[in-house]
């Protein structure tokens, strides 16, 4: 056989390197669920204040989802492989960083640095497999595993950060990594081959990189600093003057770059933009969320870490259900608006449940409902969405189209994260000055448990919101029909590896 027929041949090792691709992926679908339970004992453990300890959550998100579009162009330009290893050897080394800290700053860092190294093996794994599975059928089997891999672990993430925090440390919830990430080095480096000439030559768009970052940085951070300083304070106001004037130079610099990190035609469609915006949003709502549940079950409810896990399970079942029993069921039969605007709908009327919740709500009576409710209508919602954003692309920008949904969904949950806890605590201190006559009745830890509720039911009427805005952008600017919203690119192509994705949203 020639060697040009060897090349058209299916890499004999690719199930194989499928195993440790998706320990990989596992790895990286756990860590963002895993730290949220351990997160009110890190808090304790380094003395980080209320107003900062959305940055665990932030820094991760906010380095993943700032670099994601320059970590996949670094693998396409770099190699797959050798992105792919030393992604996995940084996120490693920065989940050691983390579980040794010794302030909050050591913390932060460690999650932005884990964020980063994320962003270079996320698309680094979906390019692999793009390039290594050429034939439609087994392609289809390689992503659904994969996809199934990036729901369940989310699940998995939380029941175990529940028994790591409680039964050994917190800081083993950032260790457990490491065996994650050596053994899927090892075992990329001995079995995972790229094909000749999978390689992308080009150039890197490093104006845009910057513009990008920066402005991404001071949008979020703007957010941060109006929970602490006030919407009004000078500081707020030229966070935020910055953010548009870098993310506008952005937007000018695609346009003219020759090579540009988001080709501007992927976001102009008005399918496509309605997808990455109601996404975004819905993802904002979503991302506080896990943040106020897991501090009222532990710290009002006196749930331990564990059964704190195990009280977020419906939600995840909720997702996958809707996403497997009624999207993927549905969306070849019915226009994508006609799934994601109830999807978005249902989710919200979860939400609306959770704005009653009170310091003695019972979990079974109001917490599980609203769980239910919000994980059928986000997985419903997600399915479809997930579909439309490669609709009417050309094959050349497949793997950037999708890249932005999980961009949306990244840069979304550290928006929604930073404004949603910034809402919160500015609800809970006017509660605490217009109520302090009843700290006497209430006792101390009575008091600051109903005034941080009350923060939290708040700022949860803002996901209400959020999340209704998400629907009717779903409605209005989405119009294909069923079955039309499937990706361009041929099985051949491997930038549309990332069309074929399940991408999940980290909590």
């Amino acid at each position: 056989m020639s060697e040009a027929a060897q090349a058209l041949q299916p890499d004999p090792r690719r199930w194989k390197a499928l195993t440790f691709i998706a320990i990989a992926q596992l790895m990286v679908v756990l860590d963002a669920t895993i730290v949220n339970i351990a997160l009110p004992h890190a808090q304790t453990d380094l003395g980080i204040s209320n107003a900062n300890k959305q940055w665990v959550i932030t820094a991760y998100a906010l380095a993943f989802g700032g670099l994601l579009l320059f970590g996949g162009r670094i693998a396409d330009l770099w190699g797959r492989r050798r992105a792919f290893v030393t992604g996995l050897i940084g996120f490693a080394g920065a989940s050691a960083l983390g579980g040794a800290a010794v302030n909050e700053g050591m913390l932060f860092g460690a999650r932005a640095l884990q964020g980063a190294f994320g962003a270079l093996l996320a698309p680094a794994a979906l390019s692999l497999l793009a390039v290594m599975f050429t034939e439609a059928k087994e392609r289809a089997k390689a992503f659904g595993i994969y996809g199934a891999i990036a729901g369940g672990g989310g699940a998995v993430g939380l029941i175990l950060g529940g028994v790591l925090t409680q039964y050994l440390d917190w800081r083993w919830t950032f260790f457990v990594n490491i065996p994650f990430a050596a053994i899927a080095a090892t075992g990329a480096f001995l079995v995972i081959r790229e094909p000749a000439g999978a390689r992308n030559r080009g150039t890197l768009d490093i104006p845009g990189v910057v513009l990008a970052t920066l402005g991404l940085v001071s949008l979020v951070y703007g957010f941060t600093r109006a929970s602490t300083d006030g919407w009004s304070a000078g500081a707020t106001v030229s966070l935020f003057v910055a953010a548009a004037v870098l993310l506008l130079s952005f937007v000018l610099v695609e346009s003219r770059v020759r090579a540009p990190l988001l080709p501007l035609r992927v976001v102009a469609d008005r399918n496509r933009g309605g997808v990455y915006m109601s996404l975004g949003l819905a993802v904002i709502a979503m991302f506080g969320l896990f943040l106020f549940l897991t501090y009222y079950l532990q710290v009002v409810k006196g749930f331990s870490p564990v059964k704190t896990g195990f009280a977020f399970l419906p939600m995840i079942a909720g997702m996958i259900t809707g996403s497997t029993q009624i999207g993927a069921r549905l969306m070849t039969r019915v226009p994508p608006r006609v799934l994601m605007a109830p999807g978005f709908v249902t989710a919200a009327l979860g939400m609306l449940i959770l704005t009653q919740l009170s310091v003695g709500s019972s979990y079974a009576g109001l917490v599980l409902p609203a769980q239910i409710l919000l994980g059928l209508g986000m997985g419903t919602a997600f399915m479809p969405a997930m579909s439309m954003a490669t609709h009417g692309v050309q094959p050349r920008d497949a793997g950037v189209a999708s890249a932005m949904v999980n961009t949306s969904q990244q840069v979304g949950g550290a928006i929604g994260t930073a404004l949603l806890n910034t809402i919160a605590a500015s609800s809970t201190t006017a509660w605490v000055a217009s109520h302090a006559a009843q700290a006497r009745t209430l006792g101390q830890q009575g008091f600051i448990n109903a005034a941080a509720v009350h923060g939290y039911a708040s700022a949860i009427w803002w996901a209400v919101g959020i999340l209704a805005v998400a629907a009717v952008i779903a409605a209005v600017l989405i119009n294909t029909g069923p079955g039309d919203s499937g990706p361009v690119a041929t099985s051949g192509d491997g930038e549309s590896a990332e069309a074929l994705s399940v991408p999940v949203v980290a909590h």
